[in-house]
């Protein structure tokens, strides 16, 4: 699916997420085994669940199928970001700054290590920068990182 179709998706599953009081926090679409998934998260203050899921998926099916910008067959998701979700857009970035975070690189760089966790201090032009746990600030392209998640997995 070419970055025209996924602007496509976005701009009419944005509209019909936030009809249905709703964000729409990503689109991805990906190739698994022999399947082929179109992925939409959508996100809310208070949560998402399993009907919230499913209320978007039936409200956006048909619209879906009239726009039809993807001409192969796939398997449509409604996703909730859930807990450890990843940051993708700036304004993502900007609405988890003072968050813990965990970065994982795509190669190691420094002191041979690919994954980092501190509090998520800025991002601009194309640059995240964090404070480490022990307290070292540190600045990651995002051409060499593979994710930046939350770290908001609480295992207690």
């Amino acid at each position: 699916m070419s970055e025209k179709a996924v602007e496509k998706v976005e701009k009419l599953a944005s509209k019909i997420a936030k009809d249905l009081g709703y964000e729409l926090w990503n689109v991805r679409y990906l190739k698994e085994g022999k399947e082929w998934f179109l992925r939409i998260y959508i996100d809310s203050e208070n949560g998402i669940t399993i009907e919230d899921c499913e209320k978007m998926s039936k409200a956006i099916d048909l619209p879906l199928d009239k726009l039809d910008p993807i001409k192969n067959s796939y398997c449509l998701e409604v996703c909730s970001p859930g807990l450890e979700r990843e940051l993708v857009k700036n304004e993502h970035f900007q609405k988890f700054l003072g968050q813990k975070v965990k970065i994982r690189l795509i190669r190691p760089l420094l002191n041979k290590e690919k994954e980092f966790n501190g509090i998520l201090k800025s991002f601009k032009d194309n640059n995240v920068e964090i404070i480490s746990e022990n307290s070292e600030h540190l600045t990651f392209n995002m051409k060499d990182v593979a994710y930046v998640k939350l770290d908001d997995f609480d295992a207690d």
